[in-house]
């Protein structure tokens, strides 16, 4: 639809500055309202059957009844539109329904904030100095805790039956206890997994209020109880009964130790001067040929580093049962598992969006932020990288299991 010239001349006749076409009280707000309340009595119109300027008909009991006023809220601020009434109450307007009090993507604004790491205090401010609008603290957490609907459909939909890979793991996030009140540093576990197509899938996220077996092996029923029956290759980082709550739910899953978090955790035994030399030293170990050759290097390491720094070799001999498995697969599958660029960068995700908060009033708040982090992270690109070469080893590694 084209506005002819004439009556954009006309409604622009009075508008001198910016402000007089998109201020508070300018041209632009005003017409929304205008189209709106236009539109309204056109509903009303179609409702009654009859024009606004004739009579019903004598048997006809409901009849227009005045308007009511309602304020919305919207991007352009506070929006006061007149609504149609008729007598009996029948009228369901479509444009502007019963009960509703935000219109343009209000509600994705205020999630989008929050999603940005963003406080409720901090919404109210943003939203009333940027748009005007004096929105309460319920109004903010009614529009967020709606994603709460949406977490439940996405951590309880069905899954792959099968997966080559499947990262586990864990981050400390700040949260309020519910019974004692105190601020606790709690475990928020994150399952990643790559499909046989070697797409990145987040399957799911749990806060672990009570760590320990009994937690991890919840954990690994509710991806069974979604659908997958078989994991490949679990990577994890070397929590103690991990390994035996993964079996316990999928028998023929290869645990492997995260090897990075492995490092990370040596590094912090010893100086910042030493962490160069002790960091190259602790390669040779996971880039050695086999296994045999793994407790070579390590043997080496321990006399080398062992005196000034007791605590590093004894750290990998208690993990070695499930370090060694990584020695039994080729370079191309070594090096998705090594680098867990795919964990990583999900990581890095959520951290930014967790950092700005000091800790959260409740699980579900967590919950809530870390899961609108992950949809985040799932828009970006989703692909593996050099998965071809890897696809083919497991093919091999795993003939029946892979291509089932």
């Amino acid at each position: 639809m084209t506005i002819s010239k004439e009556v954009l001349d006309e409604l622009l006749s009075g508008v001198e500055n910016a402000d007089d076409l998109l201020g508070d009280q300018g041209l632009m707000k005003e017409l929304k309202v205008r189209l709106m309340e236009r539109m309204l009595g056109a509903e009303l119109t179609e409702h009654l059957g009859y024009e606004p300027d004739t009579q019903p008909t004598n048997q006809q009991s409901n009849r227009r009844n005045g308007t009511s006023r309602k304020t919305l809220k919207g991007n352009d601020g506070a929006l006061p539109i007149d609504v149609p009434r008729d007598r009996d109450g029948s009228f369901e307007p479509e444009l502007i329904k019963k009960g509703q009090t935000r219109i343009d993507g209000m509600d994705d604004k205020i999630i989008g904030l929050y999603a940005a790491g963003l406080s409720t205090r901090d919404i109210r401010a943003h939203l009333e100095e940027v748009y005007g609008l004096k929105v309460s603290a319920d109004l903010v957490s009614r529009v967020t805790d709606a994603v709460l609907a949406e977490v439940s459909d996405w951590q309880n939909r069905a899954l792959e039956p099968m997966y080559p890979i499947v990262f586990l793991d864990a981050l400390r996030v700040k949260i309020r206890d519910a019974e004692s009140r105190q601020v606790k540093n709690k475990a928020v576990y994150v399952a990643l997994g790559v499909t046989p197509e070697g797409e990145r899938e987040v399957l799911g996220l749990w806060v672990a209020n009570n760590e320990g077996a009994k937690f991890w092996l919840s954990v690994m029923n509710n991806l069974r109880n979604r659908g997958v029956e078989d994991i490949l290759i679990a990577v994890v980082d070397g929590l103690k009964g991990f390994p035996d709550a993964i079996n316990a739910a999928f028998p023929e899953t290869t645990v492997q130790t995260c090897i990075v978090h492995l490092v990370r955790h040596s590094l912090n035994f010893c100086g910042w001067k030493d962490r160069k030399n002790v960091a190259k030293d602790l390669k040779r170990i996971y880039q050695a040929t086999d296994d045999t050759e793994a407790e070579k290097a390590l043997a080496d390491f321990e006399a080398e580093w062992g005196q000034k720094y007791p605590s590093i070799a004894p750290s990998w001999r208690r993990a070695w049962q499930e370090v060694i498995p990584f020695f039994a697969f080729p370079p191309a599958v070594r090096k998705i598992i090594y680098t867990t660029n795919a964990i990583e960068s999900l990581n890095r995700v959520i951290r930014k969006t967790t950092k700005t908060r000091g800790s959260f009033p409740t699980d579900d708040a967590a919950t809530k932020l870390i899961y609108l982090a992950i949809r985040s992270f799932e828009k970006t690109g989703r692909a593996v990288r050099e998965w071809v070469a890897a696809r083919n080893q497991f093919a091999i590694l795993y003939p029946e299991r892979f291509n089932k």
